[in-house]
């Protein structure tokens, strides 16, 4: 009789804490930088911008080395209307991770 044990490892992606603006939020000037922040290490390979559902643009992921876990990215001001910032990258664990946040600036 040959008996077979199993270990399972759970492997936590890497989450979303945080970013700025928060999702959803009125503001009255455009910010100059978004942030995101993560429970673990991301490495962003994509982060796109689109204001008013018109204008889509890449912003600038800098010179990034490694996984780290706070994003501080440059916004190009386009005036009052809506932001919608869609993310994509590679958590830690190796998987693709993806997810999107819009505000207003009135």
């Amino acid at each position: 009789m040959v008996l077979t044990f199993v270990g399972s490892t759970a492997l936590a992606h890497s989450e979303k804490e945080s970013m700025t603006p928060a999702n959803g939020a009125v503001l009255e000037v455009v910010p100059e930088t978004i942030e995101l922040r993560f429970n673990d290490g991301m490495r962003l390979t994509k982060v796109e911008m689109t204001h008013a559902e018109t204008h889509t643009e890449a912003l600038d992921l800098g010179a990034q080395s490694g996984f780290v876990k706070e994003f501080s990215l440059p916004l190009t001001p386009m005036g009052p209307g809506m932001y919608h910032i869609e993310w994509r990258g590679l958590g830690v664990d190796g998987h693709p991770m993806n997810g999107v946040f819009s505000f207003e600036v009135k």
